[in-house]
C-alpha cells in the first residue's frame, strides 16, 4: 500500500527534529538573514498537487506562531503554536474540530538557518536568490537585494512560494485564542497521553517548520 503524502504540518514538524544536530558554518559565505521577531507572510504552499494559502504570523517575543490554512476547495484551518510545545490545531464552523498536540520543541528560534550550506545564486519565481541547503531537509531561496525570503523548497518536492512579507506586523492579542473546545480536547488528552501523542505527531496535517530539525 503506498504511504499518505507528507502534509505540511508533519514536513515542519521533521524539520524542528534534527536541526540542532548542525555545526554553524564559519566560511566566508553569505548568510541568510535572521528572521525578523515579528512579521506577517502569505505563502502559496503546492504539495503534490495539494493547493493552501498559509496565513502565517510569527512572533517570537510573545514565543507563538500562527497558521491560518486555507485549502483548496476545502477547509479554513487553523494552527496555532506556543513555545512550550503546545499546538492548537481547529476549525471555527459548526463541526467545531479541534486537536491538541504536545511536543518538547516550540516555535523556530530566528536564527534557525545558521549552519546552512550556501548554494549559490538562482533565479526563483522572477527573483534572484542566494540559495541555502538545511541538513537536505530544506532550500531556502533569499532575494539578493532585499534579504527578504521568496521561496521555500522541502525534500518531498512540497514548495512554499512567499507572496508578501511583513516585518514588524502583528496579530491582535484576542485573535491569539484557541476556541473553549480546544481545552475540553487538551483534557481530554492528558488523560490518553501515551495513546494519543504518537498517532497524533504523524498524522499532524499543517503547521510548523520542525525547530529540533533545523535549529542551531
Amino acid at each position: 500500500m503506498a504511504s499518505a503524502p507528507t502534509t505540511p504540518m508533519s514536513l515542519f514538524f521533521l524539520l524542528l527534529l534534527v536541526i540542532s544536530s548542525v555545526d554553524i558554518s564559519t566560511s566566508d559565505d553569505p548568510t541568510p538573514a535572521t528572521w525578523p521577531h515579528q512579521f506577517h507572510s502569505v505563502l502559496y504552499v503546492n504539495n503534490s498537487g495539494a493547493l493552501q494559502i498559509l496565513d502565517l504570523w510569527y512572533d517570537w517575543p510573545n514565543g507563538r506562531n500562527f497558521n491560518i490554512i486555507q485549502n483548496q476547495l476545502g477547509k479554513l484551518k487553523y494552527d496555532l503554536e506556543w513555545d512550550n510545545g503546545t499546538s492548537y490545531v481547529y476549525t471555527l464552523d459548526s463541526d467545531r474540530e479541534c486537536r491538541v498536540l504536545h511536543f518538547e520543541v516550540g516555535i523556530l528560534r530566528p536564527n534557525w538557518l545558521d549552519g546552512a550550506t550556501y548554494l549559490g545564486q538562482r533565479h526563483v519565481d522572477g527573483f534572484l536568490c542566494n540559495v541555502w541547503e538545511k541538513v537536505d531537509f530544506i532550500w531556502y531561496y533569499e532575494d539578493v537585494v532585499t534579504k527578504r525570503p521568496v521561496h521555500w523548497l522541502f525534500y518531498t518536492g512540497m514548495s512554499a512560494h512567499v507572496m508578501t512579507f511583513e516585518v514588524g506586523a502583528q496579530l491582535e492579542d484576542e485573535k491569539w485564542n484557541a476556541p473553549v473546545y480546544c481545552f475540553e480536547e487538551a483534557a481530554q488528552l492528558e488523560s490518553n497521553k501515551s495513546s494519543l501523542v504518537e498517532p497524533m505527531a504523524i498524522n499532524y496535517s499543517h503547521g510548523r517548520l520542525a525547530r529540533g530539525v533545523l535549529d542551531a
